[in-house]
């Protein structure tokens, strides 16, 4: 297993950051394999997938760079650059990977190809791919075409849930500590105590990462996540967002439910059928903290919701009559 050694103070001083280019690498990973996690996706693939297999039909060069870079338990490094931790947007982020020198990007390529750093294979690098000077930039390429096609139409909802997550994750490190929030955050991922992180069920050898800064970095797809570093400065671990806030589009509020509660307030209700908090719900919703405020106060006076104090956040869900309206308005 893959393992990183870290100290107290790194772990205290790590932070949580999101990531517009991680957003849209786990995106072109999703289009590269094709396959969706839940309703959300698949209606998200059904709706660029096509596109992108015709980009890359027409592009064999652009094709094999994908092919290479995503490989089966290692990404090439240049694709992933680590985040830096100060607030980037996606055209910052992307010149980093077309910035890539020719060698590197390569030399990445090669061992992603082959399996990582570790495995036994030689240089696999195919002929289409040896001697070119502009991987980097097809890469980079793709990365904006992904961004500005399937991503940034969605990425005001998105950012919300993400930031949602981080304040679900947040609360759970509150309310359990870090090894119950690093056991959470991704398959493959645990605390294994005396300052050793388990970021992976791989055969590597472990990493001594203490004094460096290390980021937690956030994702929507729910089959996606990997790891980065810039040596020795900064490490992150990207992980998939939390099920009950990355299931697509919002959950929509049946029109009964519209029309008898109005749709601002049916819809925190139907968003409930999983325990969120205010922030949550501010972030998911896009509302102000007072709107859901108010919206919550009428729900729990009319019976509809209830709530509990879990660490130092107040949860919210649907009591049984909540549930019955809501089943009711779906069926009407």
């Amino acid at each position: 297993m893959g393992w990183w050694q870290v100290n107290a103070d790194t772990l205290a001083g790590s932070r949580f950051v999101l990531s517009p280019l991680a957003e849209t690498f786990a995106g072109l990973k999703m289009l590269h394999s094709g396959t969706a996690a839940h309703p959300g996706e698949r209606s998200w693939l059904d709706a660029h997938l096509a596109g992108y297999r015709r980009r890359l039909a027409a592009d064999p060069v652009t094709a094999a760079v994908v092919r290479a870079g995503l490989g089966k338990a290692w990404n090439a490094d240049f694709l992933t650059p680590t985040p830096t931790g100060e607030p980037e947007d996606f055209e910052a982020e992307v010149t980093r990977v077309r910035e890539t020198s020719p060698e590197a990007a390569r030399s990445h390529l090669a061992v992603a190809l082959g399996g990582g750093p570790h495995a036994l294979r030689g240089d696999p690098l195919p002929r289409i791919l040896r001697d070119r000077d502009d991987l980097a930039a097809r890469a980079a390429d793709l990365l904006q075409y992904v961004w500005a096609e399937a991503v940034r139409p969605y990425w005001a909802r998105r950012r919300r849930v993400l930031e949602a997550d981080v304040v679900a994750r947040t609360a759970q490190l509150s309310q359990g500590g870090w090894a119950a929030a690093l056991d959470a955050m991704r398959p493959g991922m645990r605390w294994l105590g005396q300052n050793r992180l388990q970021v992976n069920l791989h055969e590597y050898p472990p990493r001594e990462i203490s004094g460096a800064e290390l980021f937690f970095v956030p994702v929507t797809p729910q089959r996606q996540g990997w790891v980065s570093w810039e040596e020795p400065h900064r490490y992150a671990v990207v992980y998939p967002c939390s099920g009950a806030l990355a299931g697509g589009e919002p959950v929509a509020a049946p029109e009964s439910l519209n029309r008898l509660l109005g749709p601002a307030r049916a819809g925190v209700l139907a968003l409930l059928n999983s325990p969120l908090s205010t922030s949550q719900l501010v972030a998911v919703t896009g509302h102000g903290l007072g709107s859901v405020g108010r919206h919550l106060k009428i729900l729990l006076d009319a019976g509809l919701v209830q709530r509990r104090r879990a660490g130092r956040s107040v949860l919210y869900s649907r009591t049984p009559a909540g549930e019955v309206l809501v089943k009711a308005g779906l069926r009407s």
